[in-house]
């Protein structure tokens, strides 16, 4: 176990449950990614996540970089293919598309990212990727060619997850998609929760606090936004108001 894994696992304990914002480098002002930095770290984020689906840009590697010179949260890669990757990262999620069929994103892409991984000295942190419908058609589901877990099918949710815990992957995330009109329904992410022993990651769709608390009254382990904190709304006091959500949701 890495250390950053290891102190991913500490948040949970001490507070419950963790806040992750995830950042997409085609979004960001080149000219803003510090002040983005401070205004995460300082509204009490526990980490951030660079990445997307799809990268049109390559600032990347700027992003990550810069972001790793005003912060002393982890800065972990979300990469959406193994082009995604930048040695100044702390970490990477190792991620699987365990909700799909499409051996690309199953095995494809992580046999070309793990040597870059090894060689940039990352830590890798398997994660099993979980696509759930979101009321709209996500850049992930078009980009992967999936189709994600309808929002009723609970068990179908949790078998997948199982399975990855069987195959020794130490993360599940699931993922209503950027934008998505729909967040991870609370009884999928309960139901999940409650089957395996693994840390539940939840994105996709959460816009509001109150939203980001009952996914860790759920049973979620940590709450990643993203385009609610966009064009302009990333300020201390937007990501206070969900980290606080989120940590006083774990206790």
């Amino acid at each position: 176990m890495g250390r950053v894994h290891r102190y991913l696992l500490s948040v949970m304990r001490d507070k419950g449950a963790g806040y992750l914002v995830l950042l997409d480098p085609d979004r960001l002002d080149p000219r803003k990614i510090k002040d983005v930095g401070r205004a995460c770290q300082e509204g009490g984020a526990d980490a951030l996540l660079v990445g997307s689906s799809l990268l049109l840009g390559d600032t990347l590697d700027r992003v990550v970089w810069d972001l790793k010179e005003v912060v002393d949260i982890p800065v972990i890669l979300f990469p959406g293919s193994s082009d995604q990757l930048s040695a100044g990262a702390d970490a990477v999620l190792f991620l699987s598309l365990v909700s799909g069929r499409n051996p690309e994103l199953l095995i494809g892409q992580q046999v070309r990212a793990a040597p870059k991984i090894r060689a940039f000295g990352l830590e890798p942190i398997s994660t099993a990727y979980i696509l759930v419908e979101g009321g709209t058609l996500s850049t992930v589901e078009y980009m992967s060619n999936t189709r994600p877990i309808p929002r009723d099918k609970v068990d179908v949710a949790m078998a997948h997850a199982l399975a990855a815990e069987y195959l020794g992957m130490r993360m599940v995330y699931l993922e209503a998609g950027s934008g998505a009109r729909l967040s991870v329904p609370e009884e999928m992410v309960r139901g999940v929760a409650g089957y395996v022993g693994l840390p539940v990651v939840v994105g996709g769709g959460i816009r509001d606090p109150k939203v980001a608390r009952r996914k860790v009254e759920a049973g979620a382990s940590f709450v990643v936004t993203g385009n609610v904190l966009e064009d302009g709304k990333l300020t201390p006091e937007r990501v206070k108001a969900f980290a606080d959500a989120v940590h006083l949701g774990g206790r």
